[in-house]
């Protein structure tokens, strides 16, 4: 498959992503009696992930995460050259659905930015009021344990059907533990959409959720070869 269509996927996948994942929180979740809550937005950011695995992960293994494509490069099993090429288009995917999310949610009246278009933030930024260490060791370790149960579930050695679900899940599970601390990046394409739009706080806060996620996808990677070593070649 040329570079060109899978950076395309990618790029579908991750404005699906962050439209579906963001406008949830946006557009649901405070909505008077009905909201979806944080469970809701965390339910919602994992079925993106696994409705879109089915969809395009036979086209660019759906990484849809900067830190996941770096980490998944670490980890041998994907090829540094085109890193660029993943991640620029899955920053352009997350600012075009983050600026669609904007013109519906900007439509409704009393809307404005300064609710933060659900970025990630720390210390006053962050939903519970969570300082930035705590920001950082959550989302590093957070993004982590991702890249360690990407890695497992895509080893040729575990069931290739069953991935996507295992994977969509454990982003849930993600969101879950991570909304009240920093609304949840483990992904800095997902973080830096809502940012640019917010500007202020949202983007000088921003150096931390690229930073820590590709930290800790590289560690995750790295530990989960040094765990389960390489699989055997066909």
């Amino acid at each position: 498959m040329p570079l060109s269509k899978r950076a395309l996927a990618e790029l579908i996948g991750t404005f699906w992503l962050v439209f579906g994942g963001c406008g949830s929180a946006v557009l649901a979740a405070g909505f008077p009696q009905f909201g979806i809550g944080f469970a809701g937005v965390a339910l919602a950011f994992g079925l993106t992930l696994l409705t879109m695995a089915f969809a395009i992960g036979h086209i660019s293994g759906c990484h849809l995460n900067p830190a996941v494509s770096i980490g998944l490069a670490a980890g041998g099993r994907f090829p540094a050259r085109e890193l660029p090429a993943y991640i620029v288009a899955q920053v352009i995917g997350a600012i075009i659905a983050a600026s669609v999310l904007y013109v519906i949610a900007s439509g409704k009246a009393g809307f404005s930015l300064s609710a933060g278009l659900a970025s990630n933030g720390y210390g006053a930024h962050s939903p519970g009021g969570y300082p930035l260490l705590s920001c950082a060791v959550i989302e590093v370790v957070m993004t982590a344990a991702f890249l360690f149960v990407i890695m497992g579930a895509t080893d040729k050695r575990a069931p290739a059907a069953l991935a996507p679900i295992a994977i969509g899940l454990c982003l849930t599970l993600i969101h879950l533990v991570t909304i009240p601390v920093t609304n949840t990046s483990v992904n800095p394409a997902r973080s830096t959409g809502p940012a640019l739009l917010v500007g202020d706080w949202a983007l000088s806060q921003l150096w931390l959720f690229w930073v820590a996620p590709i930290v800790g996808g590289i560690i995750g990677a790295l530990i989960y070869r040094c765990v389960a070593g390489e699989p055997p070649r066909d």
